[in-house]
């Protein structure tokens, strides 16, 4: 065999040979994208349930007294019973003879290790913001999660002034999240010391949404004052 048969063999052979590893590599892609899918898939259901019942916990955490809820949306048509994909969502939750106690909403803003999500309530009799609960976040365990148990942190959100200006447009006053021990006016968040972006993105979070929600809703609080309880979903 002459030298230019051996060189043309050795070339049929390398590019059999990268043929090969190109169909392995598409072979090994496409299993490793539709392994993913099929995860996806079989979690979504599961990840979905929890986050109803993380929801569902935090309603009456943050709305005392409430017995049930019902879930509402704000469309262009108005208030509508039920989620609607092109409104704004919210829960208005009853005490057990049907009245109205209080509105959660949820909301999320950028923390330090990820979005911080949770769901704060609106008591719209003194038209402030009564408690918050976290539906999920990342922050980091022993600092980030001290707006969770710090006391004087909570005490920011037992009355939290949520006032809407008189063009029912915004908030009067927008929520913010203040230098820890400055705080000196009720719309205010006195931030924890050493976890200054956790307790800013809580803020951040209730004003981006009370700023869109809370004037769209001041409409419509007299026709959520009494709802029969035989309409509890």
């Amino acid at each position: 065999m002459t030298d230019t048969e051996q060189a043309i063999i050795a070339m049929a052979a390398k590019k059999t040979s990268s043929l090969a590893m190109v169909i392995t590599l598409g072979l090994v892609a496409m299993l490793s994208g539709l392994l993913v899918v099929i995860t996806w898939q079989l979690t979504l259901e599961p990840i979905e349930k929890n986050k109803r019942i993380m929801i569902e916990k935090a309603i009456f955490q943050v709305i005392a007294d409430a017995q049930y809820r019902q879930t509402y949306a704000i469309t262009n048509k108005g208030l509508v019973s039920g989620e609607q994909g092109d409104g704004l969502p919210f829960y208005a939750a009853f005490d057990k003879t049907g009245q109205l106690k209080g509105i959660a909403i949820a909301s999320a803003a950028q923390g330090y290790a990820g979005m911080v999500n949770l769901l704060y309530g609106y008591d719209p009799v003194c038209e402030c913001i009564r408690g918050f609960s976290i539906i999920k976040m990342a922050e980091t365990p022993g600092l980030g999660d001290k707006i969770l148990t710090d006391e004087k942190f909570l005490t920011n959100f037992k009355a939290l002034d949520a006032r809407i200006d008189s063009d029912n447009n915004a908030l009067k006053n927008a929520i913010v999240s203040v230098k820890h021990g400055s705080k000196s006016n009720p719309w205010e968040v006195d931030a924890i010391s050493g976890a200054t972006i956790t307790s800013k993105a809580v803020a951040k979070a209730i004003n981006q949404s009370a700023q869109v929600i809370l004037p769209k809703l001041k409409p419509y609080i007299s026709q959520l004052i009494y709802t029969p309880v035989e309409k509890q979903e």
